[in-house]
């Protein structure tokens, strides 16, 4: 039976630029739940239950007694009115609502993708992948809550990145499909591949420092630019603190890597400049990442001096996504890396 392609490719789009917009959402949610350290105020995981929130008093105190167990409360929030832990309980319900319905927008329309078009041969059983890295993520999510429930008065901030890297992941393979299936055109002139993909993984490592900042509330010490409270490394540490054990559990040290690398990749993405203009090669992608990179140091530098204020913080992560798609579409157009989990579309 002949099946029209056409309608296939319309409805693959929607789906995945609806997904791709759902899961923006879903980070934007994730980032404010754990600014406002409510990420912890649902001591379960209820993977089949939990849908509705508590509806009466009694199920309202089940939880808040729940919480009142865990280090967070018992260290820091102890003596919580029942008010204030609703605040915070709303946060994380919002957060797992919504990944349930990126599940199920995930799940529902791949079968149904799977039932009408499996027989044709334009059909790619390749972004079940997506579908399989959520529910990872899923897992991951709990193993990161889990991390703060017995012992510690927070989430572990290497879980805690862990977390936040599978999700720009997700964000980056299904908008590595969005431009496959665009036919989104590549350059004609090829710039070096191991070039830009150090770019890149400078891109995902000062992403990566962002989390361990974040989870260590790092950003609430040396709130002056370009200094650091003075000087340029940070002087409640010494250099040989720089090869201890400890390295990654120093909120000034990391601070100082955060910055360092910005500042390397400020470096390097000038010469990628120099290399696609002087080939004339991309200019206004070049220009359109330039853009988002300025904003997000821009808006960095904000939230440092600021002292961590929510909204700048909250923007300040929405901003990475900025950073690493406009940057993925110049190592789309650039690169012949085949990263695709199976024939397109």
């Amino acid at each position: 039976m002949f099946v029209n392609s056409d309608k296939y490719i319309k409805y693959l789009k929607m789906w995945l630029i609806g997904l791709f917009l759902l899961i923006v959402l879903m980070v934007a949610v994730g980032g404010l739940t754990r600014l406002t350290d409510s990420g912890l105020s649902i001591t379960e995981w209820e993977l089949f239950t939990g849908i509705l929130p508590p509806l009466n008093s009694n199920e309202w105190n089940q939880y808040f007694l729940e919480y009142k167990k865990i280090p967070e409360y018992k260290n820091i929030n102890y003596g919580m009115s029942l008010h204030e832990f609703k605040v915070i309980f709303y946060w994380e319900y919002a957060h797992r609502i919504l990944a349930r319905i990126v599940g199920l927008f995930t799940i529902i329309p791949l079968f149904i993708f799977w039932i009408k078009f499996r027989n044709t041969k334009f059909y790619s059983n390749k972004y079940f992948w997506i579908f399989f890295a959520i529910c990872l993520q899923g897992f991951i999510g709990w193993f990161m809550v889990s991390s703060g429930l017995t012992q510690n008065n927070d989430v572990s901030h290497f879980r805690l990145a862990l977390h936040l890297s599978l999700a720009l992941f997700i964000l980056s393979l299904i908008f590595w499909y969005i431009l496959d299936c665009f036919n989104t055109k590549k350059f004609d002139i090829k710039i070096s591949n191991l070039f830009l993909l150090f770019i890149f993984k400078l891109i995902i490592l000062q992403i990566v420092l962002g989390a361990f900042l974040s989870g260590l509330d790092g950003g609430l010490i040396y709130n002056t630019w370009p200094d650091m409270n003075g000087t340029f490394f940070p002087s409640d540490v010494l250099f040989r603190d720089l090869f201890t054990s400890e390295l990654l559990y120093n909120t000034s040290i990391i601070q100082f890597f955060h910055r360092f690398t910005a500042y390397m990749l400020v470096m390097l993405i000038l010469i990628m400049n120099y290399l696609f203009l002087k080939n004339r090669i991309g200019i206004k992608n070049i220009i359109f990442f330039d853009l988002a990179l300025f904003i997000q140091i821009f808006l960095g530098i904000i939230t440092l001096k600021s002292g961590v204020e929510i909204k700048y913080a909250s923007l300040h992560q929405l901003g990475s996504i900025f950073v690493l798609t406009s940057y993925l579409v110049i190592l789309y157009k650039t690169s012949s890396i085949p990263f695709r989990f199976g024939k397109n579309p």
